[in-house]
């Protein structure tokens, strides 16, 4: 008998030795392996690790794919969205069905800086509503070796079935209670988020032409996705331009800019996935007045 598709499966394992990972990631992809509604499943793991685990398949390890986490995590926690998104629609199967096993790079620029580390765990939160309707199967490894105990407690939170599970919108809201840290007072003011001028700052700021096309973009994207815009405010050098919004109207949805666009491609109003494709990070912080929205492009 065929097996009913089930809501997304968000696992986690904790684990600090090679025969620990080998313990949890074998049985997880032969889960996928013996059945036989599931297309093939997926690890994306350290090198290393994937040696281990094509050394522990043996011949199955033919009928999964094994991808280097440099490869698929190459961005922002935005952009991993994107990845898995865009690879569930291409490959997995009747309702999203597909074992995913997850190892962002914890050493890399997951794990850079809190501020960094934080966007992570947001992904990881909004994780369970953004893939929730798919009957996707995620294993999220993290190996103390590269994620420090902080980030795994914070994760714990992230993930159902680990007993300090928080609802992901609470979750959510304690990362977008923190401060914004003041914009400096030398800031370039713009009436308008006018395209043309926002990319000849940028270029007078060190950004490429082509940098600069895409910050302009996103600022102005970004823009016309929040509705009426009170101030723009620049500042910054190359790589890490900022560009800061100022609307009259809250943004309110903590999953605003991290659906993707159902045809793939960017639509009216998504100028806030665009931000987030774009750029290294998009702060959205509400008040009574409305909404700040920054964004750093590098």
């Amino acid at each position: 008998m065929t097996n009913q598709p089930q809501a997304f499966d968000h696992r986690m394992t904790v684990l600090g030795a090679d025969d620990a990972f080998v313990a949890a990631a074998v049985p997880f992809i032969e889960e996928a392996l013996y059945n036989p509604d599931e297309p093939p499943p997926v690890a994306i793991a350290s090198p290393e690790k994937l040696d281990l685990l094509r050394d522990a398949l043996g011949g199955d390890a033919k009928r999964a794919v094994l991808v280097p986490h440099t490869d698929w995590y190459t961005g922002s926690a935005a952009n991993a969205v994107a990845q898995a998104a865009g690879y569930l629609a291409a490959h997995g199967g009747p309702g999203g069905r597909i074992h995913l096993l997850m190892e962002p790079v914890w050493n890399g620029q997951a794990g850079c800086s809190p501020r960094e580390s934080a966007e992570w765990i947001r992904y990881e939160a909004l994780a369970n509503l953004l893939f929730a309707p798919l009957a996707t199967t995620a294993l999220c490894v993290y190996d103390t070796r590269t994620a420090g105990p902080a980030l795994i407690a914070e994760a714990r939170r992230a993930h159902p079935g680990t007993g300090v599970y928080e609802d992901p919108f609470r979750l959510a809201a304690e990362l977008d209670a923190v401060p914004l840290p003041p914009s400096p007072a030398d800031a370039y003011p713009l009436a308008r988020p006018d395209a043309e001028a926002v990319r000849a700052w940028a270029g007078g700021s060190g950004l490429t032409d082509a940098d600069a096309e895409l910050f302009a973009l996103a600022v102005t994207e970004a823009a016309a996705a929040l509705g009426p815009v009170t101030g723009v405010r620049l500042w910054g050098q190359a790589p890490a331009c900022v560009g800061e919004l100022r609307s009259s109207r809250r943004v309110e949805d903590p999953l605003a800019g991290f659906v993707p666009p159902d045809t793939g491609e960017l639509e009216p109003g998504q100028g806030l996935w665009y931000a987030r494709q774009v750029c290294a990070y998009v702060d959205v912080r509400d008040d009574a007045q409305g909404a700040t929205v920054r964004l750093q492009y590098g």
